[in-house]
């Protein structure tokens, strides 16, 4: 056995565990042991009285502060991991992701992108399927599983192709990418623009509980467009695309999911209005989900300055109001998660004036502090905010990731939540570095990430 596969047992001490699954917010213990959880609590009931230093240099770096006693005694050979200050919880849980291969490995690789998503404290990935060739095909989705186990790092689940190709014309084989593994349906970037073939979809998607996952944006209104509707767009003189676009569309689907009792998800939603209207359909007990990204929350569309290309994503930055609106849906639980909505862009893909520049942004790499900007400024919970990115989302995805639990694989994510950085372009993790908070400071460092037991990251 390759010392790569050996185990080595793990002893978190003195961190915050916090497990929004469970409502767990304690100062304590956790131990890893064959890189699964194997207990964890205030003091893992260990025997009282006999104090035990922490070795010095333990911790493989997260060490802090002055040396820790613990009560009871640590087995020989257990890294102990001193971390004050700091948060345990599970591997963040990114529920829409562009990983660039295959098809556009000039962009991102999956090594890199596993890599970008270590480093953010991201340990599952749910991955779009407008690749080239388009995970249309059961072969495809079984492949992407099993690249992401080769990484070591990173579980992907694959999304598989609504239509084939992604292409809006012809409804692909759902019943057989879900047996292959896929954890849901959608097009990616592309709007499934036709009501037929969203009927279909969500008619045929229901008999095995599948889930259609939409790009909420009127294709029509939407063409040619690059940023949003409203005055800064008219004084730059930019292709415009309404608001409304996106409410519009999503009036549409949540109709549709009405019809046919299929489970529908929006995806990056980014406007107050189209909010409202899936807050009224969840509380008519219609199945609809929804997620959005960090700067939908964070950004607003004068981050686009003098047609700043980094800040130019689909769908494009919203006005003041869209972005409060936003927000206050994340806290008032409208928001069923918050995804990265990493899309890499090579220097050339966005080295072009802005209504011709590619749209997208990275994302793994500021996942966790973007986000944490809600909790430092009143408007979230710590709790709140985690769950946001680790348990909601592997509920939305029918997955058993995101959660602290006895016996379950160590996806860990360890960080301290008042450390600043700078994001910059050019130096975060991974190949894509066309962020939109280039030059931004935030608070929120990840200190490690665990996969499975094994250290990936710090």
């Amino acid at each position: 056995m390759s010392a790569d596969t050996l185990f080595t047992d793990t002893l978190f001490t003195g961190v915050r565990l916090l497990d929004p699954a469970s409502g767990l917010d304690i100062i304590g213990e956790l131990l890893v042991r064959d890189g699964m959880i194997a207990d964890f609590g205030p003091s893992l009931g260990r025997a009282d009285g006999v104090p035990v230093e922490v070795p010095s240099g333990a911790s493989g770096g997260a060490r802090e502060g002055a040396t820790r006693k613990l009560r009871g005694e640590v087995p020989k050979g257990t890294n102990v991991i001193a971390a004050a200050g700091a948060v345990l919880c599970p591997g963040l849980v990114d529920m829409r992701a562009e990983l660039g291969e295959p098809g556009f490995e000039y962009r991102e690789t999956i090594a890199s992108a596993a890599a970008a998503a270590a480093a953010g404290g991201v340990t599952t990935v749910a991955v779009l399927p407008n690749s080239a060739p388009a995970i249309d095909d059961p072969a495809l989705v079984r492949a992407m599983r099993a690249r992401g186990e080769e990484t070591g790092s990173l579980t992907i689940l694959p999304y598989g192709a609504v239509t084939r190709g992604c292409r809006g014309e012809e409804l692909a084989e759902l019943g057989l990418l879900h047996e292959a593994g896929a954890v849901a349906f959608t097009d990616g970037a592309r709007t499934i623009g036709s009501s037929r073939m969203m009927r279909l979809a969500l008619s045929y998607a229901r008999w095995f509980g599948g889930m259609i996952v939409q790009h909420p944006e009127d294709p029509g209104l939407a063409a040619g467009g690059a940023a949003t509707e409203g005055e800064l767009a008219t004084r730059l003189g930019l292709p415009a695309i309404p608001a409304a676009a996106e409410a519009i569309q999503v009036a549409r689907d949540i109709r549709l999911a009405k019809l046919t009792g299929g489970r529908l998800h929006f995806a990056h939603v980014s406007t107050g209005e189209a909010l409202a209207l899936i807050r009224a359909a969840k509380a008519e007990g219609i199945a609809v989900t929804c997620d959005t990204a960090p700067p939908y929350f964070d950004l607003n569309e004068t981050a686009i300055g003098e047609f700043r290309t980094y800040a130019k994503l689909s769908p494009p930055l919203r006005c003041e109001s869209d972005r409060q609106a936003v927000a206050a849906a994340l806290a008032d639980g409208t928001i069923d998660a918050i995804a990265s909505d990493h899309q890499p862009r090579d220097a050339d893909d966005k080295r072009q004036p802005f209504a011709q520049a590619a749209a997208g942004g990275s994302g793994l790499a500021t996942l966790l502090s973007v986000t944490l900007v809600q909790v430092h400024g009143g408007a979230l919970s710590l709790a709140q905010a985690i769950g946001l990115l680790t348990a909601r989302p592997a509920a939305v995805l029918g997955s058993e990731a995101g959660r602290l639990t006895k016996g379950a694989p160590a996806d860990l994510c360890l960080f301290h939540p008042e450390r600043a950085w700078q994001v910059e372009a050019g130096k975060l993790p991974g190949k894509a570095q066309n962020t939109p908070f280039d030059g931004r400071a935030l608070e929120g460092v990840v200190l490690g990430t665990w996969k499975a037991g094994r250290r990936v990251f710090g």
